[in-house]
Formats: structure tokens, sequence, C-alpha cells
């Protein structure tokens, strides 16, 4: 196929231009920060830009590269971060505007690793306010229009800038976090590739905490290959996030590209399958031949353990204490400057007793090892990301009792595989009569990034959903 626009070309494409000569990493970033000018007034992906910082990190890049102090494929390759990751000098508000103060004295690790890379920082994206909900709704900076509907459709969340704007080509890639399906239902319901990594993977520190039991930090990329790139930059031992001690970095990108005959994939049936969307439903089952013509082999199997992993996360207990206790302060005196959905749901964490809590986390430790069990003669489980593809924000927000209904929708299929620990894929797999993405979620035991990751690369290899792009004619 030709190679897309500029603005929708990957990781893989952009660096192979910038080292033919093609285009600087500087015109690059001028190019992209263009095109955030004229088009995120509507979409509202960006909480602030840096564009001036930018420009010089890539005058330094292309000077690098011309002395051939080339740092790899990342080097001069631009990127975004949820407004939950520290950057030095900037705020980091969690999508709340009392804390437009909160300026940060250092970059977290996962910036610093990018940097290190010699990525370049274009800006942070918005997010669900402290990063709690699935749906993207943020009553106080604005919720970020999901690009592929004129009408406003909610972009999934919390990491629903970064989404949107990956999915409108401001950005090639951006970092976003995970808690209960917050990288890949915004992934999902943008179209984009999205990666959870397994707790302790990457480190947490300098981002700011929902859950620390369960916060995980993961790359919103075009392709798998990219995500793949970043996530390969992103791991690693770090002294100030003890989750990471004691495991040794992966190379996800030695296999990417095996593909997966002989690979075991199978059918998780049952919850996540309750409610689907038909259209939903079709693509993903769709995916299953798709596998198999590649060589892998598809089963279904009863995963019981997701049913239960379900049933012990219906209040979302655990996370609730966990963000009460992280955002007493505001809870506790800011209560009404909160976004009120945000507030609301937060506030019943303070209710949560110590021994039900700490019942839950055994429960959850219990659950984790006998899923692994279950798994043993399964490389990878095939589930859809979200249950419903993208609805319009008006309907979701009309009230409290249709957003929490549709919260639960979008975050039940996401949420298990954080409570199980386990290191979970979306990419684009099919789209609506409306013409909405719907995505494909591949779930990897816990630490086998490396697992979702091939399976994901070897079907994109022969699909071109990832390759869509919305028409944003309409904005301007």
């Amino acid at each position: 196929m030709d190679r897309p626009p500029l603005h929708y070309q990957t990781i893989t494409d952009l660096a192979d231009g910038i080292r033919k000569g093609d285009i600087t990493s500087t015109e690059l970033v001028q190019y992209l920060l263009d095109r955030i000018e004229s088009l995120d007034g509507q979409l509202n992906a960006f909480r602030l830009r840096c564009p001036e910082r930018a420009l010089e990190q890539a005058a330094a890049a292309d000077r690098q590269i011309q002395d051939g102090k080339d740092a790899g494929i990342l080097h001069g390759i631009p990127f975004a971060v949820k407004d939950l990751f520290d950057v030095k000098g900037l705020p980091t508000t969690a999508g709340a505007s009392l804390l437009e103060k909160n300026i940060a004295a250092a970059d977290s690790y996962a910036v610093r690793q990018l940097k290190r890379a010699g990525m370049i920082l274009l800006g942070k994206t918005n997010t669900v306010q402290f990063a709690y909900g699935g749906v993207g709704i943020n009553h106080d900076h604005g919720t970020p229009h999901n690009p592929w509907n004129r009408i406003q459709h909610v972009p999934g969340g919390s990491s629903s800038g970064s989404a949107v704007a990956v999915a409108a080509g401001m950005t090639p890639a951006a970092l976003g976090s995970d808690t209960g399906g917050s990288v890949r239902i915004p992934a999902s319901l943008c179209g984009t590739a999205g990666l959870k990594s397994t707790v302790g993977r990457v480190s947490r520190a300098g981002v700011y905490p929902l859950s620390w039991s369960l916060d995980s930090v993961g790359p919103l990329t075009r392709s798998v290959e990219d995500a793949a790139h970043v996530y390969q930059c992103l791991q690693g031992f770090d002294a100030n996030d003890e989750t990471t001690w004691g495991l040794a970095a992966q190379d996800v990108l030695n296999d990417l590209k095996d593909g997966v005959r002989g690979m075991r994939l199978a059918f998780a049936e049952s919850v996540f399958w309750e409610d689907v969307d038909p259209e939903v439903e079709k693509a993903v089952r769709e995916c299953g031949r798709v596998f198999e013509e590649l060589g892998a082999r598809v089963s279904s199997i009863e995963f019981s353990e997701a049913q239960q992993a379900r049933q012990l996360n219906s209040k979302g207990l655990i996370i609730a204490a966990e963000a009460y206790a992280l955002n007493k302060k505001w809870l506790e005196e800011h209560f009404d400057r909160l976004d009120p959905i945000v507030a609301h749901r937060m506030i019943k964490g303070k209710a949560v007793e110590t021994g039900e809590y700490l019942q839950n986390n055994l429960t959850w430790s219990k659950l984790r090892s006998k899923a692994i069990n279950t798994l043993v003669n399964v490389d990878a489980l095939i589930v859809p990301t979200t249950a419903i593809p993208a609805l319009p924000t008006a309907e979701v927000d009309a009230d409290i009792e249709t957003y929490s209904a549709r919260n639960l929708s979008y975050l039940r299929n996401t949420a298990i595989g954080n409570v199980l620990n386990m290191c979970g894929l979306s990419l684009p797999c099919g789209s609506t009569k409306q013409g909405l993405p719907i995505g494909l979620m591949i779930y990897a035991k816990p630490f086998q990034e490396n697992i979702a990751l091939r399976a994901g690369y070897a079907f994109q290899a022969v699909t071109d959903w990832h390759w869509r792009m919305p028409d944003l004619s309409w904005v301007g």
C-alpha cells in the first residue's frame, strides 16, 4: 500500500524517513505542532503544549543523529504524555484544576526513559479527573472528542487525550496509565494500539497514583510494532518503584515478527461476551479465523476466574479505598470543586473497612495463582476489549445512573485483567456500521508481554484495520 500521510505514519516509517534525510526531527515536530494547533481546539486532546521546548529538543536530536550519535529508532520521534506523568517544570494536574500549581520538580521515570531514547515531548494530554473512570468524561477540563464521529462520542478513559491525540494523527505515540482499563478502553474506542503492562514491568515513579495495587504504565500508538518499541524502552528496574525490583527487562523485539504458528490461543467464554454488541462480537470472533490461517491453534475455554475476578471487583473496593486514601485532602477539603461524578464515586472508598480491604487483597492473590494454573496450556486469550463501541457523549452523560451503567460496561472486560495482573493488548479489528472502531484484546499471562505483542503484530501483518484514518474534514 502507499505510504500514509506524514501524520499517520508509524514510528518505523518516521524513523526511516529521518535517517534517509527525507525529513528532519525539527520539521516533523513543527508539522505536528501545526496539526495540533489546527485540530485541538475542537478535539481537546491536549491539556498543555510545549512547542518551544519540543523544537529545541528536536534540533538537538537532529544534530546528534547527524554527528553519528544515533540512540536508536525512537531518536527524534515525538510523543505526548497523559497529565498524570511528571514533566519537570510543568504542572501535573491529574485532570483537576485544583492541581494547576502542582509543578513537577523532576521528570517521571517513564518520561525520562523516553527522553534518553531521544524522543521529543509535544505536550501533556487530558485525562479523566484523578484517572477515575473508563468512559473518558471530564467535567472540569473538558472531555476529548473521539475523532471518529462529528457528533461527540466518548473517547474512553482515563487516558482519553492520549488516545485521541494518536488517533487524530497529532502524535505517533503517547503514554497512558491503566488501573482498570485506562489504556485499553480508549485504544479500543479510538482505534489505536494500547498495551497494559504487568505491574512491575514499568516504573510508576512520578506518575500521579490512583491505586498502588493496580496502576500500570503503557503506550498508545498507531501500530503494535510501535507499541513494542516504546514498551521496550520503558521497562526495567527503578529504585523508586519496588514492584520493578528483581525483575529482568524483557526483549519483546527479538521474536516480535516470529508469527503465531503453533501458538495456543483461546476465546475466553462467559463473562467477556455477556451483553456484547453484535457487531463487536462478530468482528472479534472473526479474528479467530485470521489466527487459524496464520497457523495458531484456536480453541474456546471456560475461564471461570474471569467471573470470579468480576465479582471480587464488583464494588471497585480496592481502587476506591486506595483512591480515597491518596486523594483524601481534595475530597475532604474541596469536594464541591471536584468533578461530581468522580468525587461521588471516590468518596465511597472512605467507608471501606480495613478487614474487608485486606481480605479482598488476599483473595485476589489466590485467584491470580489459580488463573495461571488454568491457563497452563494456553498462551493467550482472545476477547473483546469493550462490550460496546463508543457512544454519544451526551447520551452517556445524561445522568449519574446512565453514566455509572455505561462506565461499568466499558470497564468490565479490561478490569478483569487488572485484578488478575495479566498483561493485555488492544488493537483495532473491525468497524461498526457507523464507522466506529472495534477493539480486539489479547490477554497474556503476567510478564508475558512478548506473547501479546507477537500475536498482535502477526494479526496486523495480514489485516489493515490499523491503517484506517478518521475523516476530520469537519474540524476547523
